[in-house]
């Protein structure tokens, strides 16, 4: 499958963005989503991610009730809406698939898009 995010930008704290990642080449209901971000210096951070179905969603402690992440499987896209976002949100934000496990773990996926950047300014 492959997977093409956008809709990063800059934004003030406070606001509001949000991510698209559509996927194309498979029947993406047959995949789990994540989203993952990095920024300069650090490691890759789980941020959010999704079941199948949509029914099942996990998300790290320092989006949990800032960020929804949601899918449309008639899309082939699934979205990540940040609000009330903080400077320390800016980063390189990337989405990811895998047809076994709804993850945390990077690792874990096997397909990535490329990134879309995140500026969060104070």
């Amino acid at each position: 499958v492959q997977l093409q995010a956008s809709g990063g930008g800059l934004v003030q704290a406070g606001g509001s963005l949000r991510l698209s990642c559509a996927a194309s080449g498979r029947t993406f209901s047959g995949y789990n989503m994540g989203w993952f971000r990095q920024s300069p210096g650090k490691e890759r951070e789980f941020v959010a991610a999704i079941s199948r179905s949509g029914a099942g969603t996990h998300y790290a402690n320092s989006v949990k009730g800032r960020f929804t992440i949601s899918r449309d499987n008639a899309k082939n896209t699934v979205y990540l809406q940040m609000n009330s976002l903080k400077p320390e949100d800016t980063a390189v934000y990337c989405c990811a698939a895998d047809d076994q496990v709804v993850s945390t773990r990077s690792w874990e996926y096997d397909y990535w898009g490329q990134g879309t950047q995140v500026t969060v300014s104070s």
